[in-house]
């Protein structure tokens, strides 16, 4: 008996990538509901299926491993959203629906993943609130360059300054943020009626300014 039991395979160890995965999506469920000073190595742990040395071992601390989730999660979504809007081919307002879907879907698909990133991070200080807004800026950057193609080809769009462009790109993200994030708390609000609501709200405004015609206070 002793030899048959010596002679049992022993568990296939995981390899490290997979092992880390599973501690930071364990991480970004433990960070998105009891926030980043609540949260514990000790239930990150558990939730991933593996001793709390193993996490410090594998990503040293509580702050590095916050850092971890808030630049995947980040980059998942400007990844999402870059593929979206790829096809330059295609109109602008074509692009920013495209654009608009793609991150509506993601914090529709991952509210963990999104609360992380709209709001504890960015209410941790730095350098958690640096990093949020690093995706923030590269987000506001296709809007930005969608909304100055758009100004390029319209026969009024002339009249946009950069200035216009920039300040433009700013209020798109910003409403789109907050749109996200009320869209996951309201049930029976999909991601394609979030993305359609900014988009018809933005889209009227923005064909107003093709054709010069700006609103003006009396």
């Amino acid at each position: 008996m002793a030899g048959a039991e010596r002679a049992l395979p022993k568990a296939r160890r995981l390899p490290r990538a997979v092992r880390e995965r599973q501690m930071v999506d364990a991480a970004v469920r433990c960070f998105a509901r009891n926030g980043y000073q609540a949260a514990s190595m000790d239930e990150i742990a558990e939730s991933a299926g593996v001793s709390k040395p193993l996490v410090y071992l594998y990503l040293n601390s509580k702050e590095e491993l916050f850092t971890a989730v808030i630049r995947r999660e980040a980059q998942a979504l400007l990844g999402g959203v870059a593929e979206a809007v790829v096809d330059r081919s295609a109109p602008p307002d074509e692009r920013l629906w495209a654009g608009l879907m793609a991150f509506f879907t993601f914090a529709a698909e991952h509210p963990d993943s999104w609360a992380v990133l709209s709001r504890q991070a960015r209410t941790q200080g730095e350098p958690f609130a640096g990093e949020a807004a690093r995706m923030r800026d590269e987000i506001t950057a296709f809007v930005s360059g969608l909304i100055g193609e758009a100004a390029l080809e319209a026969p009024g769009g002339a009249g946009i300054t950069g200035r216009d462009v920039d300040a433009l790109a700013q209020a798109l993200v910003g409403s789109a943020e907050s749109l996200a994030s009320w869209a996951n708390e309201t049930p029976g609000v999909t991601a394609k009626e979030a993305a359609a609501t900014l988009m018809n709200f933005a889209w009227s405004g923005l064909g107003n300014l093709m054709k010069s015609e700006r609103w003006s206070p009396r």
